[in-house]
């Protein structure tokens, strides 16, 4: 009895040893989480994608191999699939995940219903930054347990229903810090610049390239402080915080990116809540 009993305790305990910290800060498999996938050990890292996109893959406690797969707002709870080096696909499963509304006033209408201009406008910085989430560098990210941008409270999580002057638009797609106008902002990693710009949504904007598909945008800044093509380390400045584009007040907006899905920044600052 006594060796059964011991067994069962071994047994049990094999999962928690197997799971290194990166799956436990990670693993948050929810629409706009991230789901940790084992692809166990191998010589050299394997090749994993989802939904037709490279994956970042990266190698835990120095033996076993992960993909690591950001979950897109839109993803349905139940079964999903990952294509690892063309074999068999391995499968995680996506639980489900309740987000609430939030009603915003802004007095610019336009950006709440932009005329035809606005709207062309719009379009051509949608497919500027689009292709900027997309790249995906050969670089492993520095580190994957992620500064706070800024050392404000956080104000509006990710995935909120949003509802501007009562018409209901995209969800929220990052996380807002209450912060003063002309607080510096810092790279939560190591990173390049990627693109910079004055959108008419997101105002002044910096996106940073962590590597692997892992994209970090930063925006409403009041000022830009560095140029495409930098290396930022981790606490790097990069701008500072402002009020532009469709803003109530000054705050930082910071997205996250993984294989092209905007994912929860607080998953990566332990600040995740179920």
């Amino acid at each position: 009895m006594r060796l059964l009993l011991l067994l069962l305790t071994l047994a049990l305990a094999l999962p928690v040893q197997a799971e290194g910290f990166i799956s436990r800060l990670l693993h948050k498999p929810v629409p706009g989480g991230i789901a940790v996938v084992d692809l166990g050990p191998a010589a050299s890292a394997p090749r994993a994608s989802y939904q037709g996109k490279p994956l970042l893959v990266i190698r835990e406690d120095g033996q076993r191999w992960i993909a690591i797969v950001g979950l897109p707002l839109s993803s349905k709870p139940g079964n999903q699939q990952i294509q690892v080096n063309g074999r068999q696909p391995l499968s995680f499963q996506v639980a489900s995940k309740h987000y609430v509304e939030q009603r915003i006033t802004v007095k610019n209408p336009q950006h709440v219903t932009p005329n035809a201009e606005n709207l062309a406008r719009i379009e051509r910085e949608l497919a500027e930054q689009t292709r900027a989430y997309r790249q995906f560098s050969p670089r492993q990210p520095s580190n994957l347990l992620f500064d706070k941008p800024v050392n404000g409270p956080l104000s509006s999580p990710f995935g909120l229903r949003r509802f501007f002057n009562g018409e209901e638009r995209n969800p929220h797609s990052g996380l807002d810090f209450a912060a003063n106008r002309g607080t510096p902002i810092k790279a939560p990693a190591a990173g390049t610049v990627i693109l910079t710009g004055d959108y008419f949504f997101n105002g002044k904007t910096v996106f940073v390239d962590h590597g692997q598909g892992l994209i970090s945008m930063f925006c409403h800044l009041s000022e830009i402080g560095v140029k495409v093509g930098d290396e930022l380390p981790r606490g790097g400045v990069l701008g500072k915080v402002g009020a532009t584009g469709r803003a109530t007040g000054p705050h930082l907006h910071w997205n996250v990116s993984l294989n092209d899905a905007r994912v929860d920044p607080a998953i990566f600052i332990g600040a995740f809540k179920p």
